[in-house]
């Protein structure tokens, strides 16, 4: 069974941790703040241009992926990025979303190395 959120609740997610009411969401997305209820609360089937719309207001990028793929892109994201199975340390590759985000690699000193 699949863990994803639904559009919906990843949208209503997103405009909660960027700390938005719906009317703030609408007026940034050019949307009736009913509308943007009706999205969250799964009332309607909004086109996909109103789902960009919506995105693209709180930050978000929608992006297409292969059917078959999707179990592993889901691996990847719950694992932050990180190859799976690669042990941690100094040799392990930095994380693609540590990368994306600009933090520093983290590697291990227990050697004493410097």
């Amino acid at each position: 069974m699949s863990t994803m959120l639904s559009i919906s609740e990843g949208l209503r997610a997103a405009r909660r941790l960027a700390g938005l009411k719906q009317d703030d969401l609408a007026s940034r997305s050019g949307l009736s703040r009913m509308t943007v209820q009706r999205i969250e609360a799964e009332s309607i089937d909004p086109r996909l241009s109103t789902v960009l719309v919506v995105a693209r207001a709180l930050g978000l990028e929608l992006m297409l992926v292969p059917k078959d793929l999707r179990p592993l892109l889901e691996d990847f994201v719950r694992s932050g990025g990180r190859i799976l199975g690669q042990a941690p340390g100094g040799d392990a590759p930095p994380s693609i979303v540590d990368s994306l985000a600009g933090s520093p690699r983290r590697t291990d000193r227990s050697d004493g190395g410097t």
